[in-house]
């Protein structure tokens, strides 16, 4: 098959370069695969995570139940260590309990930030992280007042495994800027850890903020590990960070239909295509043509033509701005090596579960 008779938009996932991402992401963790817990919200497709486990990988995250059943199968009888990073309860915790009994061999574990919630995840045998707030305040709790957490450790005792504290709001300003802001963080999630017996596993770190962390000496007196996903595939927004080393393995195939202005063009991968929530412009195009993307709509993408315009018809690739939803967005991947089609697979960890089986 040839790209020309893809229905568009199409997701477009080139293996050779997550390979060669993968091989960036070792040389950033100086050969410790052991330092790095991705989060598999990004990768989704079973053939890249198959990838990762055979780069070495075995601790991983996840966010939903259908990407922890995914990867569970991916793994299959290869033993992985995998943190549910939410705090799920009900029906969602029920489904985490069925996975840990229907695969021994791994190691399941969830945040929390409530004691009767730990304490629960005790008694159904799994693994407990703390979750700590670092001034996201998204999820967790703070690292003040003391006596919340003191609560949390009691109530997950023995079945602590260790402290999550995500600085994934630390994503502007320069680099020199992060790493200041970085290692504030990193000072406070020390001292505390430092008043624990043992030595807790300590995760930190998305995309904007891992090389710091990495490069942090204090972190490693523990075992320590950061937690980038967006890494497998970089992405637009993640190429202004001045990180070296990695490329845009995935892409976005729209065509051009329609050309309202001279200066105006659309193409058929609006925000059901591409994720925009993370602001303009939400993708950029590849290729000799000068375009600007506009604000989308639900199955449009507007673009400024700056210079000459593509003929209707026009296929174009897309480096969307942030990957990780826009990958959640397709039932089917293009599985690319080099511009060749390798195969056409299921996104099989998109969306989520509603039923208790699934």
């Amino acid at each position: 098959m040839h790209l020309d008779l893809l229905q568009t938009p199409s997701l477009l996932i080139r293996l050779d370069l997550v390979r060669h991402n993968l091989a960036a992401m070792t040389r950033h963790l100086g050969g410790e695969l052991s330092r790095w817990r991705p989060h598999v919200k990004t990768a989704k497709v079973p053939e890249v995570l198959a990838l990762l486990l055979q780069a070495g990988v075995r601790k991983f995250k996840c966010a939903t139940t259908r990407e922890a059943e995914v990867l569970l199968a991916v793994a299959g009888a290869q033993p992985i260590d995998l943190l549910v990073a939410m705090a799920h309860q009900g029906a969602n915790l029920a489904r985490i309990k069925a996975l840990a009994h229907a695969g021994p061999q791994h190691r399941l574990s969830l945040l929390s930030e409530d004691p009767a919630h730990a304490r629960a995840l005790r008694e159904l045998g799994l693994g407990v992280f703390l979750d700590l707030d670092p001034g996201y305040h998204r999820t967790g709790v703070p690292l003040q007042p003391r006596a919340r957490i003191d609560s949390l450790l009691a109530a997950a005792g023995s079945s602590l495994r260790g402290l999550h504290c995500y600085d994934g709001h630390l994503h502007d300003g320069t680099p020199t800027q992060r790493q200041a802001q970085a290692q504030a963080v990193y000072d406070q999630l020390l001292a505390f850890a430092r008043t624990l017996p043992g030595r807790p596993e300590l995760i930190t770190s998305g995309t904007p903020t891992f090389p710091f962390a990495l490069a942090y000496a204090p972190l490693r007196t523990f075992d320590h590990t950061v937690s980038p996903g967006t890494v497998v595939y970089w992405d637009a927004r993640s190429q202004q960070l001045g990180i070296d080393g990695f490329e845009c393995a995935v892409q976005v195939l729209a065509r051009v239909i329609s050309a309202p202005q001279p200066d105006r063009i659309t193409l058929d991968a609006g925000s059901k295509a591409i994720d925009a929530a993370a602001g303009d412009p939400c993708a950029e195009a590849l290729g000799p043509w000068r375009l600007r993307a506009l604000t989308p709509s639900e199955e449009h993408l507007p673009m400024q033509v700056l210079g000459a315009a593509p003929p209707l018809g026009t296929l174009l690739r897309l480096v969307p701005r942030h990957v990780c939803p826009t990958v959640n967005l397709y039932d089917d991947a293009v599985l690319l090596e080099g511009d060749t089609i390798a195969a056409v697979v299921p996104v099989r960890a998109r969306g989520h579960a509603c039923s208790p089986q699934s």
